[in-house]
């Protein structure tokens, strides 16, 4: 791995479990590092930042004007040099200005475009995919647009449902996959092979 790292500002709103993962990897396997991490609230994911030595800042969804929120978000990525944004877990809308379009991309714990859109994450995507009797289940790591979760999808890993299954037990099951696949979109963005052609993401090399 070289030094000369993609500069990621990563997006939160929770435990953080993502960005975890994310800081783990970049010690190994990871071709980016962690430049900065906003978070839409206090939450775990702010302590984790934090114990990484990663700068942190908490742009507070319902205390900023709206008119601002989205300025000041933008501010603080320009400022940190970031190349790509990852959304790990955020429930803002963040309006994508024009100058990071098809620089973000999200995690989505469903197989999109079935079981997406407003309100649809964390347990309400599982509790879904278990009330429709689906066989399988898994996640995307897609570009956002300005629409919830229709951006160009990049990698889908796919989960099988079983007998039985909880809403935890299938969270779990497709948070494994999580954790291969929102890696493996950094690094094929790191290395340039993404080119987008309407909706369909083409990697270059395979």
């Amino acid at each position: 791995m070289t030094t000369d790292k993609l500069r990621l500002g990563v997006l939160l709103s929770g435990g953080g479990r993502t960005l975890a993962n994310i800081l783990r990897l970049t010690e190994s396997s990871l071709a980016a590092r962690v430049g900065v991490v906003i978070a839409s609230r206090p939450c775990r994911g702010v302590d984790i930042a934090t114990a990484a030595g990663v700068p942190v800042h908490i742009v507070n969804h319902k205390q900023t004007p709206a008119n601002e929120y989205s300025t000041r978000i933008t501010s603080i990525l320009d400022d940190a040099g970031t190349e790509l944004v990852v959304m790990a877990g955020f429930l803002s809308l963040w309006p994508i200005p024009p100058h990071y379009s098809n620089r973000v991309i999200n995690i989505h714990p469903s197989l999109l475009p079935s079981f997406g859109g407003q309100g649809m994450f964390g347990h309400h995507v599982h509790e879904a995919v278990l009330k429709h009797g689906c066989k399988v289940s898994g996640c995307t790591v897609h570009f956002v647009t300005n629409e919830y979760d229709q951006g160009p999808i990049i990698i889908q890993r796919c989960v099988d449902v079983c007998e039985g299954d909880t809403p935890d037990d299938l969270a779990a099951r497709v948070f494994e996959q999580e954790c291969i696949a929102l890696p493996e979109a950094i690094n094929l963005f790191a290395a340039g092979r993404l080119e987008i052609r309407g909706r369909v993401v083409s990697i270059r090399g395979e």
